[in-house]
Order: structure tokens, then C-alpha cells, then sequence
């Protein structure tokens, strides 16, 4: 599997394969698991989706740095990826880390989709 490079990719993939309302789904799952007091209805625009959710990283990254350790534990973000972030402007950051949870959930969807395909 070649994972989308970025968000709009990531977006029309899943769109494509009709898979969007299951990557909603699997976000909210994994949310609800980390304790993050956020989910979206499956009919939420995908560019509300990325705003809402980047706006959640940013405000987790700022003022509860544990709840953010443990939402990328939850999803299972790569620990390398976010190292090889850069920190300085933490509106980026949270931009970079929205699309790699967003591409993480992905992954999951697209797996567990396959297999049951």
C-alpha cells in the first residue's frame, strides 16, 4: 500500500473506495479510546474534518501535552514521523500531525477493508 502523501490524496483515495465514513469512524474510535472529547459525524465535510481536528492537536499540543502523548499512542502514529517534525511553529505542527494521524487511521481502514473484501 502506498500511503496518500497528503491530505487531498488521502481524501480522494478514500472518497474513491468509498471508505471516508469508515476513516470517520475509526478517527472517532480512536479518540473516544484516548480520552480526547471530540467525534465527528460521518457526514462532516472533509475540510471541517481537518480544521476541527488540527484546532483539537494544536489546543492538546499546548495545554495537554499527556492527552496529545496519548491520542498518538491511541492511533499509533510513528514515533520517528513526529521526531522528524520541525517544532518551531507549532500551527505547522499540529497541521503535520493532524495528516499523520489522518494517515494512520487511514492505513487502518484500508487494511481492515481489504480483508474483508
Amino acid at each position: 500500500m502506498a500511503l496518500p502523501v497528503n491530505f487531498k490524496d488521502l481524501i480522494a483515495e478514500a472518497n474513491a473506495l468509498k471508505l471516508y465514513k469508515k476513516l470517520i469512524v475509526q478517527l472517532n474510535k480512536d479518540l473516544l479510546f484516548a480520552n480526547v472529547d471530540i467525534q465527528f459525524n460521518e457526514e462532516i465535510l472533509p475540510t471541517s474534518l481537518k480544521l476541527v481536528l488540527q484546532d483539537t492537536v494544536f489546543h492538546l499540543i499546548q495545554h495537554k501535552f499527556s492527552d496529545y502523548l496519548n491520542l498518538l499512542y491511541q492511533v499509533d502514529v510513528s514515533e520517528q514521523k513526529i521526531k522528524s517534525l520541525d517544532s518551531d511553529d507549532m500551527v505547522k505542527l499540529s497541521e503535520d500531525v493532524t495528516f499523520l494521524i489522518l494517515q494512520r487511521e487511514w492505513q487502518k481502514v484500508w487494511y481492515k477493508n481489504r480483508g474483508s473484501s
